[in-house]
């Protein structure tokens, strides 16, 4: 559910790469990363999720901070740009539409109160591989290292309670979340991570109290949504799911992986309509022999008897 500050120089992704691994099309995407002042940045990291949230295939950028992929599929893409010391940015990429577009332009800002040293970004760096390795304890020890001398730095201790959150630290993490929103009272990510360490103590009705106190209408990511209501439908609170997936499938039409949970949920809710037109978009998107398939084409035959 979170994703680490990383960093990133260029790599081009090849036609034969992406067909071995599976996403293989023809389309050429290219594009350019800056910073708020317009410089370009190097090293960038640009990776490329499939429509499922599956990991797709990675590349960096160059010195005048520009990016190609070739061979990419046609479709949606959801696009995470990362590099040590700045906010990753996620967007959701039409892939045809890029194609025609002569450069997809991001801009990346720098995380605030973070001075960038070259002693905070070897930190930086060996703590984001660290956390992509799940190994969270060692992690959180150097993101509260970069924390003592960076004590603003809002997006590290975010950092550190995801990592005591995934070592079942929930008190710790709980407070860190909190110390989080009294900077930023807005910080979305900061409020599901209190939710989800109220849920992980057995604290049902406060965690929905939490989660309803954002603007779910505003959330642009359908990868944080979809989060939710996962939360929400692995603690049996379906309807507060329904409303979580029906929006990220809003946002995403070809998310797979929320498209398939809208069609559990709403049959955990008898709602037997939408669960078949849910499943029915899922079969358009996964291979006919896949386990997916066989699974959603069960849930089918169940559901139109």
């Amino acid at each position: 559910m979170r994703s680490g500050v990383l960093a990133s120089g260029l790599v081009l992704a090849a036609a034969a790469f992406l067909a071995a691994q599976g996403f293989g099309g023809r389309e050429r995407v290219r594009g350019a990363v800056y910073d708020e002042a317009g410089k370009p940045l190097q090293g960038v990291r640009v990776e490329f999720l499939s429509a499922a949230g599956e990991r797709g295939f990675d590349l960096k950028t160059d010195k005048a901070g520009k990016w190609t992929a070739l061979g990419v599929a046609r479709g949606h893409w959801t696009v995470l740009f990362e590099t040590v010391g700045y906010i990753p940015e996620k967007t959701v990429l039409d892939v045809p539409a890029a194609g025609r577009n002569p450069e997809f332009v991001v801009t990346l800002k720098k995380i605030a109160g973070l001075a960038v040293t070259e002693e905070i970004r070897d930190l930086l760096a060996r703590a984001n591989g660290l956390f992509d390795q799940k190994d969270y304890g060692a992690a959180a020890g150097l993101y509260e290292r970069i924390l003592a001398k960076c004590p603003d730095a809002v997006l590290i201790a975010r950092r550190v309670a995801d990592c005591r959150l995934a070592l079942g630290q929930y008190e710790p993490a709980e407070q860190t979340y909190r110390k989080v929103l009294e900077k930023e009272p807005g910080n979305v990510e900061a409020v599901i991570g209190v939710g989800e360490c109220l849920l992980a103590r057995g604290d049902v009705r406060t965690a929905m109290d939490w989660y309803a106190k954002f603007d779910f209408d505003s959330v642009q990511d359908p990868v944080v949504l979809y989060n939710v209501g996962t939360v929400c439908y692995n603690a049996s609170q379906f309807e507060d799911a329904l409303k979580y997936y029906r929006k990220a499938v809003e946002r995403q039409k070809d998310f797979l992986d929320a498209l398939y949970q809208l069609g559990l949920t709403c049959l955990n809710l008898q709602k037997r309509e939408e669960a078949v037109a849910a499943f029915e978009r899922c079969l358009g998107l996964v291979p006919s022999d896949s386990p997916r398939a066989q699974q959603v084409r069960g849930f089918l035959e169940y559901l139109k008897k």
